[in-house]
């Protein structure tokens, strides 16, 4: 059994949220005091999860091993104590100061999210559960050659962004019930919401991920300008590797219309939660707009948005976030000079 949380449990989730992650360290503080707690500890559990998976000194024996421990920890049949003490010697300088700092103190995240109610707890089990067995499939399976295609990168982008959708979406209803009354749209919208964020994170980071060995990009969008992902190098000004990433930037916009959409469905009152979406969708959209007008980027510094650019976002969402048409012209404003291209049905169903 794990001990209810103390108050320096719950001020450490506040800390550790600063080190590891600016965006949700901006965009949680937006939501209802009710959600907010909960919420940042389901980014905790996820980044532990992600943390297991990216620490390239660990095999895919360990990382199966450790992320199967930790699904189980979450869901209170395994200690905390005993998998910080395995995982946290095995951690690598690959993996920053702020994630080893939360492996070693994941008792305290794990006391705090077995507070919270049984729906609460069933959707953040649910979602690590998910992620761990899927990310740690595909780890196994990573190299430069791509993924084999778009179906294929829909579901890489599911067990890593769409089951946190899913899993955010569960939150929000077990909240409000004028959200639960659209929760299958909600559902079905989320998952859409989190492969466009993962897709814009994949695009940015093609060449960061190429030099630790890894390849998340469909082979078949690009077979079909006739660009094999294997000659893919940095700096790419091939007019055929170029087509292809032009595909897959008008796919992730159009999955992140349908986000704006799922936004247009929480209550005009819910301006917290509102903002929490649509900051990530602002950010999203200026990314995909940064690579489309560097198509032949190196490096992900190369088209990383501006802290001016966010504080824009930040500002014009904020002051229309409940205000749905001119919500609506800014993304088409912003959006326009993308690629478009109807996102695939099947990143739109989830996994059980």
């Amino acid at each position: 059994m794990t001990s209810q949380p103390s108050i320096d449990d719950e001020l450490y989730q506040d800390h550790i949220l600063q080190g590891v992650s600016r965006t949700f360290a901006l965009t949680i503080p937006q939501l209802p005091e009710a959600l907010r707690r909960v919420i940042g500890n389901a980014y905790l559990l996820c980044r532990i999860t992600d943390t297991i998976e990216d620490d390239n000194a660990l095999s895919s024996e360990q990382t199966r091993q450790l992320s199967d421990m930790f699904a189980d920890v979450v869901c209170g049949s395994a200690s905390a104590e005993e998998f910080a003490q395995q995982l946290y010697p095995l951690l690598s300088s690959h993996t920053i100061p702020a994630e080893h700092d939360l492996i070693k103190n994941t008792p305290a995240v794990i006391r705090v999210t077995h507070s919270f109610n049984p729906a609460q707890r069933k959707a953040l089990e649910r979602c690590v559960r998910i992620m761990a067995k899927g990310m740690a499939d595909y780890q196994e399976t990573e190299s430069l050659d791509g993924l084999k295609d778009l179906p294929a990168m829909n579901q890489y982008c599911y067990y890593v962004a769409g089951v946190v959708g899913e899993m955010l979406t569960e939150l929000f209803c077990d909240y409000s019930e004028e959200i639960n009354l659209h929760k299958p749209t909600l559902m079905k919208l989320s998952v859409s919401f989190g492969q466009g964020l993962q897709m814009t994170n994949i695009l940015k980071d093609i060449w960061d991920d190429r030099k630790r060995g890894a390849c998340w990009l469909p082979q078949d969008i690009f077979l079909k300008y006739g660009f094999h992902l294997t000659d893919m190098q940095p700096g790419m000004k091939d007019t055929n590797f170029q087509a292809g990433l032009a595909e897959l930037l008008g796919i992730a916009k159009g999955h992140l219309q349908n986000a704006l959409i799922y936004t247009s469905l929480i209550p005009l009152h819910e301006k917290g939660i509102r903002r929490f979406c649509l900051w990530a969708i602002g950010m999203a959209i200026l990314t995909l707009n940064k690579i489309n007008n560097r198509r032949d980027f190196s490096e992900g510094t190369q088209v990383k948005i501006s802290r001016n650019s966010v504080k824009t976002t930040v500002a014009l969402t904020s002051l229309f976030a409940s205000n749905d048409w001119i919500l609506e012209l800014l993304f088409k404003l912003t959006s326009r000079n993308l690629p478009a291209v109807e996102p695939h049905n099947e990143a739109l169903s989830g996994t059980s």
